[in-house]
């Protein structure tokens, strides 16, 4: 094949000289702070662009692989430097970095827990935080790579929580509660509808990591 057929080959397919996965990326991620996650798509990233959709698959290959280049991208922002010494006071601190770095963007929990991307940052991410912990439970692995899912899908799950939070309550679990099948949900509720999202957070941690966390 000479270099003239190549070339054209190569854009027939979707190839376009100077684009990279992590500039698919980022205007994917510029597409979801405009339109959110239901609204993200191949097609709206390559509008985005304004390339074929052709050239996007060409450097993503699939929406899921394209989720998953967003996903890196959003850890990715997350710095690693500056942390504490003591290793509860660090890893709170990288959860509250990760945290937000998901409230950074427009779904960005429900965009990073929909993935499993063992991509460049996130694995450094996860190696600074299990180091983290293994200085904490030197005695047990286990405990220390449990810790790391059970810190990670928390902050995941509360993130996409306060993220998707509607403006007004959904009223069916107050009157279900007022039956009085449920008292002890009922005594519970106005804890339950409390929105202090921040709280709930360092009270999460404050569970995980143990009594005395700093």
């Amino acid at each position: 094949m000479t270099k003239k057929q190549g070339t054209a080959a190569r854009t027939e397919s979707g190839y376009r000289a100077g684009l990279t996965p992590g500039a698919v990326a980022r205007a994917a991620l510029d597409v979801l702070a405009e339109k959110g996650a239901d609204g993200l798509s191949v097609r709206a990233t390559a509008e985005r662009l304004g390339v074929r959709m052709n050239t996007v698959l060409w450097h993503a290959k699939t929406k899921t692989r394209l989720l998953e280049l967003m996903a890196d991208a959003i850890v990715a922002e997350i710095p690693l430097d500056g942390l504490p010494d003591e290793w509860r006071a660090r890893v709170r601190e990288l959860m509250r970095r990760y945290r937000r770095a998901l409230l950074a963007h427009r779904d960005g929990a429900r965009i990073v827990a929909g993935t499993y991307a063992a991509e460049p940052a996130t694995l450094r991410f996860a190696e600074t935080l299990s180091t983290a912990l293994m200085a904490g439970h030197p005695t047990s692995e286990r405990e220390a790579a449990w810790t790391v899912w059970s810190l990670l899908y928390f902050v995941l799950g509360l993130t996409q929580e306060e993220q998707s939070l509607p403006k007004t309550l959904d009223p069916r679990l107050e009157r279900s509660l007022e039956s009085g099948e449920y008292p002890s949900l009922h005594r519970l509720a106005a804890h339950f509808r409390d929105p202090s999202f921040d709280g709930r957070f360092e009270h999460g941690l404050d569970l995980l990591l143990g009594t005395g966390a700093a």
